[in-house]
């Protein structure tokens, strides 16, 4: 056989892995009649898969003339159920694997390598004179250098594996009355602490076949396939770690799994689901290695959506408990992604996984924004999904300020001022142009108000000197105490005609002492006296913010000193007062001071963020609409 089989294992298997070698191993066997199988694992340890030895036996046909002669010759079949190229598989894994077949009074022994050669081969018979029936696979130098996962040499995994890809075989052997026993056996020489195994032996017999009901598809919605059915069985089992789900198109007696028709995490745990689909227009659907579907795309996509839809229909009305849950995701995935709302396939939720469902509906919605961003102009019903497109990317963000609200709302008397500080914006950061729209998603000024997005400039953790040299190269100053925050916004500071506004931001720990807490007043003083003697002509307006935690002394501070309280959805007090830069100045700069609980500034923010998302989440609500 001159071949290169690494290359021709690449070609005819994208997706290969250990567990193919009892596939194909089984598969030989059934078809060669067999009714009992004997699969022999033996292993030094775990760890040492060079010392890895199967042993697999059956009672079938064996190597008699004609099935050696299609054995020597890969990919020539006579019908489209074989494919002729499984025992490649083989010798990917293994580097020798000797084959001793008895039948009849004759024997054949042979060993099946990389440099196999058909020519030169000892192609003959031996009679033994004992009669017997017996084929003998023995694999041993196992090429990789480990294990991809233990399951695949485990008793209980080959078991459901087995079960999962020959189940239409074994349920038609069960029809027929006959007889069958597919044995597993682990030996495992030594075992360590920290490993789990289970069951070192299990068996498949038509016990574990149960009865298949039929429900027919309605041909008149599926004209291209007259003779399809979906044969089921649902079966409460008696333990959580039996369950089972198999989703399966039946093609040429072996089953073509589909993982996305339902996710075993939307199933109740402890039942064994089987859905076996059925149609004539299946045959010799699968390609060489039967792993990958013929068809084109289209093809299976009304196969799925049919098989799916069969489903759907069966579970509802033997397990109700299904459809409840299918609605709690639907609830879960319009609370969490309402901009994805409208994206969601509506007869797969609850079948396919959830990060799958948020995952195809993020696609459909990138697709939408990619079409918008590329057009070269925009006609009526551009426009119209443009306005949704954006609507939906706010929607977007505005679940992004969502959580950074909850996790402001863990910060407790443990947590430093530097935490709530980094929060907002991280220390020693300067922001310069929000033009960038990136730039939204690396500070959150917004908690303070959403008017201060509109900022040109600003600095976290930055001294009084460095604040003045961004508003005016030219000034000088040595002052290096630090305001916690100092936003420059609404027009740029380095027009001359036109006046900016700036906020300076004072933050306090919660649980600190009232001496401490007062300090924010003073402090804002200073930093107001500061900016107006430096840029009287060129600050129109300056709003300053204590953010601290609030008790009964320091409210009756704040009272004594004339502050009024305000609205807030916690405690917001704001005081006008006169600001004199000089001791001979006559006429003082009357500045704002707005000092609010922690609280206050969290629940605002959470106020203004809900109210945005309601109306947001309500304009994509196909129900509301």
């Amino acid at each position: 056989m001159k071949i290169n089989i690494k290359q021709a294992i690449k070609h005819f298997y994208a997706n290969h892995s250990l567990a193919l070698v009892f596939e194909e191993a089984i598969c030989n066997s059934l078809d060669a009649n067999a009714s009992r199988i004997e699969v022999n694992i033996t292993v030094d340890e775990l760890d040492k898969p060079d010392s890895l030895k199967i042993v697999i036996k059956d009672d079938g046909e064996g190597f008699v003339e004609e099935r050696f002669n299609k054995f020597c010759k890969l990919l020539e079949v006579d019908e489209d159920t074989h494919k002729g190229i499984g025992r490649l598989v083989y010798l990917h894994y293994f580097e020798k694997i000797n084959i001793l077949s008895k039948y009849g009074t004759k024997q054949r022994n042979f060993d099946f390598t990389i440099n196999f050669d058909e020519d030169k081969i000892n192609k003959k018979e031996t009679e033994t004179g004992i009669s017997q029936q017996e084929t003998i696979l023995t694999f041993q130098k196992y090429y990789p250098k480990k294990l991809a996962k233990y399951d695949y040499i485990f008793p209980s995994f080959l078991k459901k594996y087995i079960l999962q890809q020959f189940y239409p075989k074994l349920y038609l052997l069960k029809k027929e009355q006959k007889d069958f026993e597919i044995i597993f056996n682990l030996n495992v020489k030594n075992v360590n602490k920290n490993q789990v195994i289970g069951a070192r032996k299990t068996y498949i017999t038509n016990k574990d076949i149960p009865e298949l009901e039929t429900e027919l598809i309605d041909s008149g919605f599926m004209p291209l396939f007259e003779e399809s059915e979906v044969r089921f069985s649902i079966v409460k089992q008696e333990l959580p770690s039996d369950s089972l789900l198999i989703t399966a198109l039946c093609i040429d007696d072996r089953t073509f799994n589909l993982s996305d028709i339902i996710s075993n995490e939307n199933i109740p745990i402890g039942y064994e689901l089987i859905f076996l689909f059925y149609s004539t227009a299946l045959r010799g659907k699968t390609d060489t290695s039967r792993q990958t579907l013929k068809e084109d795309d289209a093809f299976f996509k009304i196969i799925k959506k049919i098989f799916r839809q069969k489903i759907s229909e069966i579970l509802e009305l033997r397990l109700p408990q299904i459809k409840e849950k299918n609605n709690q995701t639907k609830e879960i995935l319009s609370k969490n992604y309402p901009h994805l709302l409208g994206y969601f396939n509506q007869e797969e939720i609850g079948f396919i996984s959830k990060s799958k469902s948020i995952e195809e509906a993020q696609k459909q919605f990138l697709k939408d924004q990619k079409e918008i961003l590329e057009a070269t102009s925009l006609n009526d019903e551009k426009y119209e999904k443009a306005l949704e497109v954006s609507s939906r990317t706010l929607t977007e963000y505005i679940l992004y300020r969502e959580k950074i609200i909850s996790k402001i709302e863990e910060i407790t008397h443990e947590n430093s001022e530097t935490d709530i500080h980094n929060l907002i914006l991280p220390k020693r950061t300067i922001l310069r142009d929000n033009s960038d729209l990136t730039s939204f998603y690396t500070n959150n000024l917004w908690l303070l108000d959403d008017k201060y997005m509109t900022f040109t400039k600003a600095l976290s953790e930055r001294t009084m000197k460095e604040v003045i040299d961004e508003l005016a190269e030219e000034a000088s100053s040595t002052n290096n105490k630090k305001p916690d925050l100092a936003i420059i916004f609404s027009n740029n500071i380095d027009n001359e005609k036109i006046k900016s506004d700036v906020v300076i931001v004072e933050l306090k720990k919660r649980g600190i002492k009232l001496a401490k807490t007062e300090e924010v007043i003073s402090q804002l003083k200073e930093r107001a006296t500061k900016l107006m003697k430096y840029f009287p002509n060129k600050i129109q307006r300056i709003w300053f913010y204590g953010i601290v935690e609030f008790n009964d002394e320091f409210k009756l501070s704040l009272k004594n000193s004339q502050y009024t309280p305000l609205f807030s959805k916690d405690i917001l007090y704001y005081k006008e007062e006169p600001i004199y830069l000089s001791v001979d100045d006559d006429k003082p700069y009357i500045i704002g001071t707005y000092i609010l609980s922690i609280d206050a500034f969290i629940e605002d923010a959470k106020a203004r963020n809900a109210t945005f998302l309601k109306i947001l989440k309500d304009g994509f609500n196909p129900e509301k609409s």
